[in-house]
Order: C-alpha cells, then structure tokens, then sequence
C-alpha cells in the first residue's frame, strides 16, 4: 500500500478550529490533542480499509468526537463491502487500549496520561456508535436496515431516526443534566447534518439505481416483486433492495401477468427517459 493511500487529504471542519481555539484559551491543549489523534487513527481506519477496496475518496473531513470520509461509493458497494469500512474505524480503538496496555506494563507513558487516552478513547467509540447518522453507529443502523427493507425507505428510516433520536437526547440534556456547550454543539451539528441528508435523499437514491443501471450491482439473492400495472416506475423502483436482483410481475387489467427484468425498467428510465410512463406500459412495449 502506497504512503498516498495511507495517508488520506484531510480537512478540518470549522466547528473543530473553534474547539481548538477554546483549548488553548482553558489550558487544556493536551486533551485535544488526545482527542484530534484518537479520531484521526479512527478516520484512517476508515481510509486504508476503503483504499484497499479501490473506493474513490475525496477527502477526510475532521470534527471533534468523530470526521467524515468524504465518497460518492454510498449504495454502489456490496453491504458487505460498505460493513467493513465502517467497522475498520471502531477497530482501532480496540488497537489503541492494546497500545495503551503495553503503555502501562511497560511504563511507557504516566499513568495520567494512559488514563486520559483511555477515558477519551472509550467516549469517542461510545458516542460512534450511537444510531445516528453518519456515525458508524447510524451506519450500522442503515446495513441492518438494509437486510429487511428496501433501499430508499432503509435509508429513509435511518435519518428520521438519527433525528429524533438527536432531539431525544437534547431535550434529556437540556432537562436532567448540567448544561454543556460542546455536548449542545455536537448533537446541533449532526441534526443539521442528517437535515441536509434528508434533503438530499432523493439524489442518493437516483445514484443507486444509476449504480444498478451501469451493472454495478453485486447479487447475493434473486427476489421477485409483483406490482399493478398502473405503478409508476419510481414507484417500482422504491421496492429495490440492495445486493438483490429483482424479477419484476406486472398484475395487468384483463387478469394477465407479465414479467419484465429489472434493467429493461432502468433502461426505460434513464436511457429512453420515460420518467412518468406506467411499469405496465414499459412491459407492453418491451413484449410487442
């Protein structure tokens, strides 16, 4: 593996230089420092296991308690494939308590040091893995989604919930526990992230099914799925899964069932740009 893939371009976010800011004003450089190299070790977990997979990557996007790994592969890689670049960030906090292990056998390192690292280490995986979007947690959230339901309302699902649950835990905070501005900003930030993504949502879905018109789906199951003539194609397409490749029955009028493949209504979709033509219109001209 190259340096270049080792090493992704990393941005800082804006919020992050404020917190920065606030350390050296309070005298507590020391723990965000901690804090930035704990989440970078994170976020190159993410890297090098999406590199070793040949994913297209941006840049990395550095926040307190987490960053963002900046790829327009979201929906276009098998489930598999996405599950083990998210879980590739959580691993290296289990690296860091082995390090942190040695650290204090060895007496590498104070004591107050290796307990600091430790604290933070455990709080940054702990909040990661909240069921919200774009944490690794949400992420999660989204696969196991995935496995029942189809892609647009897996994904759907994911963002409503990382909202609510993002309010949820708010409302607790402001009502039962002492006030604290970092806990207030970060939880504001991901709503206004997982906002944003919600009104997006409609441009990652049209990216998955270009993903699945170019043949960039990887097939684990066949599923058929039977649906009224009058359905539009979008609304054949909301039934899609990820990694399944769908055969599509048409119930039409007259009793009659036809069947049409799934790329013959992307096809028609994107190639011919038949954007409000009926799936059953599609199968009676692909038949004729």
């Amino acid at each position: 593996m190259t340096i270049r893939k080792l090493i992704p371009p990393i941005h800082i976010h804006p919020l992050l230089l404020v917190f920065m800011i606030i350390s050296f004003l309070t005298g507590t450089f020391v723990e965000m420092f901690i804090i930035l190299m704990i989440v970078l070790l994170h976020e190159l977990g993410h890297y090098m296991a999406a590199s070793y997979f040949n994913w297209r990557i941006k840049q990395v996007m550095l926040w307190v308690f987490g960053g963002v790994m900046d790829t327009d592969e979201q929906g276009s890689r098998p489930v598999k494939e996405e599950f083990l670049v998210t879980i590739a960030g959580p691993i290296q906090h289990l690296v860091i308590y082995v390090l942190m292990f040695f650290s204090s056998f060895f007496s590498l390192l104070p004591s107050s040091i290796i307990d600091t690292i430790i604290f933070y280490n455990t709080t940054i995986l702990v909040f990661n893995l909240l069921p919200i979007w774009p944490l690794d947690g949400g992420k999660l959230l989204f696969f196991l989604l995935s496995q029942r339901y189809s892609f647009q309302r897996a994904y759907n699902t994911a963002l409503v919930s990382s909202i609510i649950i993002c309010l949820v835990i708010i409302v607790i905070q402001l009502l039962f526990f002492p006030f604290t501005l970092s806990a207030l900003l970060i939880m504001v930030f991901l709503l206004l992230e997982n906002r944003a993504d919600w009104k997006k949502r409609h441009f990652v879905f049209i990216r998955f099914l270009l993903n699945r018109y170019k043949g960039n789906n990887w097939i684990k199951s066949v599923s058929p799925i039977t649906v009224p003539f009058q359905y539009t194609l979008m609304d054949v397409f909301s039934q899609f899964k990820r990694d399944v490749k769908h055969a599509i029955y048409i119930q039409m009028p007259d009793n009659q069932r036809l069947a049409i493949d799934e790329t013959e209504c992307l096809k028609s979709y994107f190639y011919d740009q038949n954007y409000n033509k009926t799936v059953g219109e599609v199968a009676t001209y692909t038949t004729i």
